[in-house]
């Protein structure tokens, strides 16, 4: 059978391509699929999709599948964009009647990060993807918190110092539920949404891991 596989970040450089086309045996799982690319040691957190939807390492292949090997994520209305973000278009996407409190995060460029002077970040994203998992926290945010809507908008590309990486809105009948809402939006959205950060500093460069 023949399946697509889609690299991205560090594995996309390690490769040299975005996407390879693999032809493996019948009843191959994801298990099989790393050995396949012949890339070297499997690195640690790598994660896989297939056919947009997250898949654990026993899941069964069929032809045609498109296949994603996720690096850890680093990490709509929602929404990925290679311009700059609005605070303003956010917050009115989730604006409402009922709400007391509209809670908001931005996320910006610093300069200086581990001791490095930073040049600029660049973003790169599984799109389709990404915007589906936004999606799908902020419905599990609107299930645990008493909030009224939701919105993410993500940079993809160059985001330079001082600009704006990213920027939710959660709105809220009260504060206290747009406030926990909100914080749990970026802190899932770095850990689950394939997104990936590169850091160009003074000297060289790196991809950022799971959380940063």
């Amino acid at each position: 059978m023949k399946v697509a596989v889609k690299l991205f970040a560090a594995l996309r450089e390690q490769a040299g391509a975005r996407e390879r086309a693999l032809e493996l045996a019948d009843g191959a799982t994801i298990d099989d699929l790393w050995p396949a690319l012949g890339l070297g040691d499997e690195p640690a957190g790598l994660v896989y999709a297939v056919n947009r939807s997250y898949v654990d390492r026993s899941h069964a292949l069929a032809d045609g599948d498109e296949i994603a090997l996720i690096p850890p994520v680093s990490g709509g209305a929602f929404l990925l964009s290679d311009t700059p973000l609005s605070l303003e278009r956010v917050a009115a996407e989730v604006s409402s009647d009922d709400a007391g409190a509209i809670a908001t995060f931005v996320g910006t460029t610093r300069a200086h990060s581990r001791g490095r002077e930073v040049i600029r970040l660049e973003y790169e994203a599984y799109e389709g993807m990404a915007e589906a998992e936004m999606e799908r926290i902020a419905g599990e945010l609107q299930k645990r918190h008493d909030v009224i809507d939701v919105a993410i908008h993500h940079r993809v590309g160059p985001v330079e110092i001082g600009e704006t990486s990213v920027v939710i809105a959660v709105s809220a009948p009260h504060r206290a539920a747009a406030f926990d809402a909100c914080r749990e939006a970026i802190d899932t959205l770095k850990r689950t949404v394939p997104l990936w950060k590169k850091e160009l500093y003074v000297g060289g460069e790196e991809w950022i891991g799971q959380g940063s």
